[in-house]
């Protein structure tokens, strides 16, 4: 590894650090790394509501900054029931967050994704486009994922997850955040009633070709049929 990847160290739920991450930030300090400090704080945990949760995910910023020296700061509110970064209350604690870091700092930050649903299913891919639409709005500089199927299962990451996170990024950007309020509560309702019997999708192996390393065309047409779906919710592509 050089000194131009990011190199990552994690605070602890929730603004907790441990001597081995310290350990860590003084030996990524002394080769000059560049740092990512990770922290994902927990909705309906220590912290408790949307309003507490976003005052204590600023201070995670601040912390990452001023404790690890940090490059940047990678975020990502999570929901302790469904274990994910694309619900309601935790968009909502992402892009409170984030915009008021824009509005008066400098800092970078960046944003973990964890959908429910895996690959090859519709809801992967709205659930990614949801939080791609709420950090481009509240002016988010990195998007990390996607972590399909909560980061959680083996092989059940694709390439197509990152595509909508991106396309919906581009589609969002420039749009008035009025609009972009319509389309997100009009996206997120369409599949927050799932959490619970969220669609398991399929491996890499499965809607992949592994030796072209392309999509089958099976998530193609899924693909399509989502982003239909979010032009149809207002999203212009």
């Amino acid at each position: 590894m050089v000194c131009s990847d990011s190199h990552e160290v994690s605070q602890l739920n929730e603004l907790k650090i441990d001597l081995d991450a310290l350990s860590v930030i003084a030996h990524y300090n002394a080769n000059s790394d560049i740092i990512m400090d990770e922290q994902m704080p927990i909705f309906g945990g220590y912290a408790g509501g949307i309003e507490e949760t976003t005052i204590v995910n600023i201070a995670t910023h601040i912390n990452a900054f001023v404790m690890s020296n940090a490059s940047w700061h990678l975020d990502g509110p999570v929901h302790i029931r469904w274990g994910s970064t694309n619900t309601r209350e935790t968009l909502m604690i992402a892009g409170w967050a984030c915009a008021t870091i824009s509005e008066f700092t400098d800092m970078l930050s960046g944003n973990q994704y964890y959908p429910c649903a895996g690959p090859c299913t519709e809801m992967c891919l709205l659930e990614a486009a949801a939080q791609s639409i709420t950090d481009t709005a509240s002016g988010r500089e990195i998007l990390s994922g996607v972590a399909s199927a909560k980061g959680v299962v083996q092989d059940k990451t694709t390439g197509m997850e990152a595509r909508m996170m991106g396309e919906a990024a581009r589609a969002t950007a420039g749009m008035d955040i009025e609009d972009v309020n319509k389309v997100l509560d009009t996206l997120v309702s369409s599949y927050e009633g799932n959490y619970a019997d969220a669609p398991q999708g399929k491996t890499f192996q499965e809607c992949y070709n592994i030796t072209t390393v392309t999509p089958t065309d099976e998530y193609v047409k899924v693909y399509d049929g989502a982003r239909k779906k979010l032009e149809e919710f207002g999203l212009t592509f």
